[in-house]
C-alpha cells in the first residue's frame, strides 16, 4: 500500500483516531541519537571543567533569563 492510499484512508477515521496516528508517528522519529548525546555529554564535561579551572566565566542566571 502507498503513503497516498495509507492517508487516503487515514483521512476517514475520527479525529481522535488521526491523532492517535499523527502522535505516534511523530514519536517514532524522535529517537534518541546515541551518538549525538555522547558529544553533548562530552561537551557538557569540557564546559563544567573550563569553568572549575577558570578558562570559562559564568553568567549569573538574572542576566541570561531576565525577568519581564
Amino acid at each position: 500500500m502507498s503513503g497516498k492510499e495509507i492517508l487516503k484512508q487515514a483521512m476517514t477515521l475520527t479525529p481522535e483516531e488521526r491523532f492517535l496516528i499523527v502522535e505516534s508517528l511523530i514519536k517514532s522519529l524522535d529517537q534518541p541519537d546515541e551518538k549525538l548525546d555522547e558529544i553533548w555529554a562530552k561537551e557538557a564535561e569540557n564546559r563544567l571543567d573550563a569553568y572549575r579551572e577558570k578558562r570559562l566565566e559564568s553568567i549569573p542566571m538574572e542576566e541570561v533569563f531576565p525577568e519581564k
